[in-house]
């Protein structure tokens, strides 16, 4: 059981005001109660101080886990959708500059708290732009995954609505919804609600939207993640790019990712001898998701015709469907 002392300082920091203090001791009592066999005890006091923190808005100490929490319910249903990614950054093939931008926000996240206390504030706010298929989508599941933290995926198709002032209002929902629940919020095709002001479909309503958009994030002080992701960067309004703390750019991969990416997915499962570069050769101007794709169609292959490895050819003909399929697409 708690000691005396412990109690005392528990009761003398609630009545203080000392946030920090309270739930530093009420972890310590977790600790304690987890030492003498008390598991089930010290995981719902674990939770509860957990929840607690979630609710203030409070970010996390470095070392904290993740937050489970409920799913979102009434009107939030419609504009949010809840998982909670495993994705680790290292399951990536990035560019050096990529991966070094991204290690950079999540470094600084995990020491939101030393951050603060001087002032200064983690990258929370990121814009996300480059063709289908590069990664975009995937990075919102790593930062939540690195993190240990829920990802909500915005539905625009329950945000944008035809009635006039109805969106602003469920962006609003969105926003605060950040500063009640730590997590990830990701805007995916972002140009949706982003583009410029001015073009020649533009209406009244989008420019609210917009203007309603930039102020939402300029005011924001959650603690949450927010990250948009947009195939045309060309056609978003300039404003929106200061309002980010960081803009990451993804390309198509070069033949040394393309080769990376093979042989992560497929290495063990294939006989020796082959050659991952010229194999990277034949997908050159594919996606990371469209090689991804063909990795899966390789095994899929494997499996049904019950062979034992794949050779060169069997991923061959896989990428070479996929470049065919994207010719009659795109030409």
């Amino acid at each position: 059981m708690a000691s005396a002392n412990q109690l005392k300082s528990l009761l003398k920091s609630h009545a203080e005001g000392n946030e920090e203090r309270f739930y530093s001791i009420a972890m310590q009592l977790a600790a304690h109660e987890a030492k003498i066999g008390h598991g089930k005890l010290a995981e719902e006091l674990r939770d509860l101080v957990d929840q607690a923190k979630a609710q203030r808005g409070l970010p996390p100490k470095e070392g904290d886990k993740a937050i489970p929490i409920a799913r979102p319910r009434g009107e939030l249903a419609g504009l949010l959708n809840v998982s909670y990614p495993k994705t680790r950054l290292n399951e990536m093939v990035l560019d050096d500059q990529l991966e070094q931008q991204l290690q950079r926000v999540i470094r600084e996240q995990r020491q939101a708290t030393r951050l603060l206390a001087h002032g200064l504030s983690p990258r929370r706010k990121l814009l996300l732009v480059g063709p289908p298929g590069t990664g975009k989508t995937l990075t919102a599941s790593v930062l939540a995954g690195e993190l240990g933290l829920p990802q909500f995926q915005v539905r625009l198709d329950g945000l944008i609505t035809k009635y006039m002032g109805e969106t602003a209002a469920k962006l609003r929902q969105v926003f605060d919804a950040t500063s009640r629940t730590r997590g990830v919020y990701f805007f995916d095709e972002f140009d949706a609600i982003g583009s410029q002001r001015g073009m020649e479909n533009d209406v009244g309503e989008v420019r609210r939207i917009l203007n309603s958009f930039l102020q939402m994030i300029e005011q924001d002080e959650s603690h949450s993640l927010i990250v948009a992701a947009t195939n045309h960067p060309e056609i978003l309004d300039h404003a929106l790019f200061r309002r980010f703390d960081d803009i990451l750019h993804y390309d198509l991969p070069d033949q040394t990712s393309i080769g990376d990416l093979l042989k992560s997915r497929l290495g063990r499962r294939t006989r020796k001898g082959g050659s991952w570069n010229r194999l990277a050769g034949k997908a050159q101007g594919l996606s990371y998701a469209e090689i991804t794709r063909a990795c899966d169609e390789a095994l899929k292959e494997l499996v049904i015709e019950q062979k034992e490895q794949l050779v060169e050819a069997d991923i061959r003909h896989a990428i070479e469907e996929r470049v065919q399929a994207k010719a009659r697409f795109t030409g």
